[in-house]
């Protein structure tokens, strides 16, 4: 028996805030129900002697190692920067707020 109903679809429309037409609703209708049907298979099959897993295949890092390597000074930095002062960019004020 199917759970999800016409009715059931256009409640969820009004909870989504969705304007749905009948051809819509109808439509949504049995793709919800296809997946509800599909994930009661699931559970049929998931038992508890299998383990729950998050990923199939187990997962390493794969982030290099954190190596000081050479930097740019102060100054090659603010060489090209359109506007400076105190070692610093300067930009300007976008929140309204004057520092």
């Amino acid at each position: 028996m199917s759970e999800i109903t016409p009715d059931l679809v256009r409640h969820l429309g009004v909870l989504a805030r969705i304007q749905l037409n009948d051809d819509e609703v109808s439509r949504l209708t049995g793709q919800l129900d296809a997946i509800v049907d599909n994930i009661a298979k699931v559970s049929e099959v998931a038992t508890d002697d299998i383990v729950a897993t998050s990923h199939p295949i187990p997962l390493s890092n794969v982030f290099r190692p954190d190596v000081v390597g050479t930097t740019l000074t102060h100054e090659q930095v603010l060489q090209n920067a359109p506007d400076a002062a105190d070692g610093r960019f300067r930009v300007t004020a976008i929140l309204g707020e004057e520092q």
